[in-house]
């Protein structure tokens, strides 16, 4: 072995040695490295005990027999807008000293579920969603006047039927923003259950179930927070912890026995939405209204047209020497109270010789009188007493110039297609009389004439071609004045006969020519057949 070779031996066995140390290193690094990932990855942990789902058991409690009885007969409602007229929710209205009978005080907490009334925004079409209760096999709901207020179509859909039922008002009442509305299942309905108000106490369980956002038949629990809560005129509500958001509106309060203690109305809110303090109109009241609206088709009230403010009543009474009465803060212009006498400042005292306790006694006693009763009326004036002959009359006459009245006359001189009979044609429109401005400006001579506020869809008056605006002069050669003119005319009607309209239309293109700016045609048509 030569030099060369002895030098190159001890090389090669250093890079063997290092060779197979690096290679021992890079193993044993791989198998570190497995390791650690199938950790990661899991391992079957044997020792564990699989979990197992056991057979269904229902757990009944109050508050689950409770929804499954009462979902059946709540409905979510939905309301597409006649027309762009404005209402009583997007009117402007100016504060005023005192409600009728009542008070305002500018503490309408309505503003807060409804909007604010006195912010002036242009009607928009909207879709528009509430809630409502079946109270009568035949299909006849409850519901809140504010949901259906605007509606020219109504459309109603029952928790556990996927059917959309269209609907048709019976009647309204706005004091209490109550509407009674029906479909026609063709089926006996599922109805709840109603109670008794008088008989809530505060800390009782309170259930209310709705559509709120739009979402069907939610059920929210809470406790009756208080009794009484006089916010409104016509109004003492129960309050409620119970969740109530928009869409709620109309929908049923419930006591834990599934029994209808109130119909949910509003919130109190500063976000739009529940903070725990909601308002449902005791179902004593509503039944009421209930009650007289189907009777008669609508809620007549009386009124003697005077207003009054329930804000330190005691002390004024207190400082006029007065055990009793109601402090007179105004009087209506031309109501049954101003032909009469009454006048600001006096101190009403007594109502066909019983005395008044106070306002609420007041409204009670006169909204209760039959419409053109006469009642004597006892003030105080200045010191001096006083007996005046006032004569009852209609609430809505003698408001007529508010935003909820005006809106009401509208829709009651809408004739509802939707449900026609032999002995009385429906037109399908409303109508309002002219004005002596409105006779100056279009020249009639006769006192006759109608102005059309409305037209609903599908009816035969949109058939034949009446239009919104339209003054209707006679029909049949028969003057018309008012919408009582119209049902007369109505009455007499039956399917099948011929109707001539007699209209003044208005008319752009005759204004630019110079020629009077509305013009006389005729639109004949026939009633339709059952």
């Amino acid at each position: 072995m030569n030099a060369m070779s002895k030098l190159r031996q001890p090389k090669v066995m250093t890079i063997s040695v290092l060779l197979v140390t690096l290679t021992i290193g890079i193993l044993i690094g791989t198998l570190v490295n497995t390791g650690v990932f199938a950790d990661k990855g899991g391992q079957a942990a044997t020792d564990a005990t699989p979990l197992t789902i056991p057979s269904p058991v229902q757990i009944a409690s109050e508050f689950t027999k409770l929804a499954k009885t009462v979902e059946p007969a709540v409905v979510h409602i939905t309301v597409e807008p006649e027309t762009l007229r404005p209402t009583a929710r997007n009117q402007r209205r100016a504060p005023a000293p005192g409600e009728e009978e009542g008070d305002e005080e500018g503490n309408d907490i309505f503003r807060f579920f409804r909007g604010n009334p006195r912010l002036e925004v242009p009607p928009q079409p909207r879709e528009a969603s509430g809630s409502g209760f079946v109270v009568d096999p035949k299909g006849y709901i409850i519901t809140n006047y504010h949901v259906v207020e605007s509606a020219g179509k109504i459309r109603v859909r029952r928790h556990d039927d996927s059917t959309d039922y269209k609907a048709r008002l019976i009647g309204v009442d706005p004091d209490t923003d109550l509407a009674v509305i029906k479909i026609d299942a063709g089926r006996p309905l599922e109805h709840a259950r109603i109670g008794n108000s008088d008989a809530v106490q505060v800390g009782d369980w309170a259930v209310a179930i709705g559509s709120p956002f739009g979402l069907d038949a939610s059920v929210t629990a809470g406790i009756v927070s208080a009794k009484g809560r006089d916010l409104r005129q016509f109004q003492a509500f129960i309050q409620t912890d119970a969740a109530i958001n928009p869409g709620n509106s109309g929908g049923p309060l419930l006591n834990i026995r599934g029994e209808v203690i109130g119909v949910n109305t509003a919130i109190a809110t500063r976000s739009g939405a529940y903070q725990g303090v909601g308002f449902a109109l005791p179902i004593n009241v509503a039944a009421k209204v209930y009650n007289k609206i189907i009777k008669d088709g609508k809620l007549v009230r009386g009124s003697i047209g005077v207003s009054f403010s329930r804000n330190a009543a005691a002390d004024v009474l207190k400082a006029f020497g007065l055990k009793n009465g109601v402090y007179i803060e105004g009087v209506e212009p031309g109501g049954p109270a101003e032909k009469a006498g009454i006048r600001a400042e006096d101190v009403i005292l007594d109502l066909d010789g019983k005395p008044v306790k106070d306002g609420d006694d007041l409204v009670d006693r006169v909204s209760e009188t039959p419409i053109g009763k006469t009642i004597n009326v006892t003030v105080d004036r200045r010191g001096k007493r006083m007996d005046l002959t006032v004569k009852v009359l209609d609430r809505v006459d003698v408001f007529s110039n508010r935003p909820e009245y005006q809106s009401l006359r509208q829709r009651e001189g809408t004739e509802s297609p939707s449900a026609p009979t032999a002995s009385e044609a429906k037109f399908g429109i409303g109508v309002v009389p002219l004005t002596p401005e409105d006779r100056q400006r279009m020249k009639l001579e006769e006192e006759s004439g109608v102005r059309v506020t409305r037209v609903v869809e599908d009816s035969f008056a949109a058939e034949i071609g009446l239009q919104e605006r339209d003054v209707v002069l006679s029909i049949n050669r028969t003057p018309v004045s008012s919408l009582d003119d119209i049902r007369r005319l109505q009455s007499g009607m039956k399917p099948g006969d011929p109707v001539v309209f007699r209209v003044m239309r208005p008319s752009p293109i005759a204004r630019q020519a110079g020629r009077p700016a509305y013009q006389p045609l005729s639109i004949v048509g026939t009633l339709p057949r059952q």
